[in-house]
């Protein structure tokens, strides 16, 4: 008795068989990107690099004034690192651009709670008053910062800053 079989098929049949002997053969003739899964080395601390890329990220969009982008980035990165004060530092700032201040006094007080109270801090601080309107809340953490840091000119501007809106408000 004759076996019947279809073009269609047979065609099907051989293009499993050639899809098969191919993908074997991939297996077999040693790993592609060099070396056996048994040479890796587990890198102790990769989350830096990580949270380090995404940070790196943030501050561009943050230049560029894509602020919603850069808080996602921060926020990205803190969680990779929870001990990353400049992601925290960043994630404020951003939502401070954002007029979120709710979320940004939250990673303020998560940044004091890390950090402490360094120039850095209140001048940040300081600034995040300085967009809200209240200026004496801003002027006491811009003093704070020059009392830690002198010699830091953002903070002097900062307070130069202050000192124009507060005669600007005054006329």
């Amino acid at each position: 008795m004759p076996i019947n079989i279809r073009t269609t098929d047979l065609q099907r049949v051989l293009a499993f068989v050639l899809v098969a002997a191919i993908l074997a053969g991939c297996s077999t003739m040693g790993a592609s990107f060099g070396g056996r899964a048994g040479d890796l080395v587990d890198v102790p601390g990769v989350e830096f690099y990580a949270s380090d890329q995404a940070i790196s990220e943030a501050k561009a969009h943050f230049r560029r004034g894509n602020y919603g982008h850069s808080a996602t980035l921060y926020k990205r990165a803190f969680e990779l690192n929870a001990k990353d004060a400049e992601a925290l530092n960043g994630l404020a700032a951003s939502y401070d651009r954002l007029r979120r201040f709710d979320l940004a006094d939250r990673a303020y007080e998560q940044l004091y709670k890390l950090s402490g109270g360094t120039a850095a801090y209140y001048n940040n601080v300081g600034y995040s008053y300085l967009l809200r309107g209240n200026l004496i809340a801003a002027r006491t953490n811009f003093l704070k910062a020059y009392e830690l840091d002198p010699d830091n000119a953002t903070v002097a501007n900062n307070l130069q800053l202050l000192g124009s809106s507060h005669s600007v408000a005054q006329r």
